[in-house]
């Protein structure tokens, strides 16, 4: 009979991709993983990896035991999910992360309530882009995430992560109220990439660092209408880039949680052709939790009643 902490084992590496990835999730040291492997090897009477490169790779048996292993580890993660449901306890930690425009607009009143309401609930915060978030939500690390995808790049999830959509907002172009565009009703972002310098209205942008959601959804927001953008200026926070463009050194894309504060010299113009935000809560569907699912009921609340039009509202 094969052992679960082997099974889980053979199911992290194919999941993660390498040995070390795959110890990392399960929080233990890869020759702690190696060995597991080692024995179910013997168990199963088949090669389960070989070399690849530097790492290693599944075999064709390795695959078709990993198969069973993740049918096997989502049985046993339902199993200890019905168990927690049988007394409906919403307790102990929650362990969340996002991007901190939706943090800051949804999350501080759902945690008041959720704590008054749950007192033994122990929630944690984090704060970050997708890209270095996602990873420590597959791996066990966060509970629940809130993501977000932007319509000129949408985001691509792995697969076991179950998501609700929270908020679909606009994203306008932040300009200083002294530049050209400011009165303008609405702006074609092709018009971004020949504006003369000497008239004030460059398009010298600003957005958050390179490989996040917003960076790559503005880069192939403008590339799709044939303008390469000047990304000068490249801070996480929105209210940073804000106080940028606020001091007249930039433009930038913000979406509509993003937009406060707003210092006074900053006006945001509609643009064409849109763009827009969709915030979602992510978790892994082999780990929802009652504290999950409760934190996500209640996210859904905060918007439907922030955004009358969210979805459900």
């Amino acid at each position: 009979m094969f052992s679960l902490e082997r099974l889980r084992a053979l199911d992290a590496v194919a999941v993660h991709g390498t040995i070390a990835s795959a110890a990392e999730s399960l929080h233990v040291t890869a020759s702690g993983v190696s060995q597991q492997l080692a024995k179910l090897e013997r168990e199963a009477g088949h090669r389960l990896l070989e070399p690849y490169g530097r790492s290693v790779r599944l075999t064709h048996a390795g695959k078709v035991l990993a198969a069973h292993a993740a049918r096997v580890c989502a049985q046993v993660a339902e199993a200890e999910a019905d168990l927690a449901d049988l007394q409906d306890e919403i307790l102990g930690p929650l362990r969340l992360g996002g991007v901190g425009s939706s943090l800051r607009a949804l999350l501080p009143g759902v945690l008041t309530d959720l704590t008054a309401a749950h007192p033994r609930l122990v929630p944690t915060v984090v704060d970050g882009e997708v890209v270095e978030l996602v990873p420590e939500l597959v791996g066990g690390e966060l509970d629940l995430l809130l993501i977000e995808s932007w319509s000129s790049r949408p985001i691509r999830l792995p697969q076991g992560l179950a998501v609700r959509t929270l908020v679909v907002e606009d994203v306008q172009l932040a300009v200083p109220a002294s530049h050209p565009l400011a009165a303008r009703e609405r702006v074609g972002l092709a018009e971004l990439g020949g504006l003369d310098r000497r008239d004030g209205a460059a398009a010298v942008w600003a957005s958050c660092p390179v490989g996040t959601e917003p960076y790559e959804g503005l880069t192939q927001a403008l590339r799709e209408v044939g303008v390469e953008p000047e990304v000068r200026y490249r801070v996480t926070e929105y209210a940073t880039q804000l106080a940028l463009v606020d001091g007249g050194l930039c433009v930038s894309l913000v979406p509509e949680m993003g937009q406060r504060p707003c210092p006074p010299g900053v006006r945001f113009v509609p643009v064409r052709p849109a763009v827009r935000r969709t915030v979602q809560a992510a978790w892994r569907s082999r780990a929802e939790s009652p504290a999950v699912r409760a934190c996500v009921a209640a996210l859904g609340d905060a918007a439907r009643a922030a955004h009358p039009a969210a979805p459900g509202g």
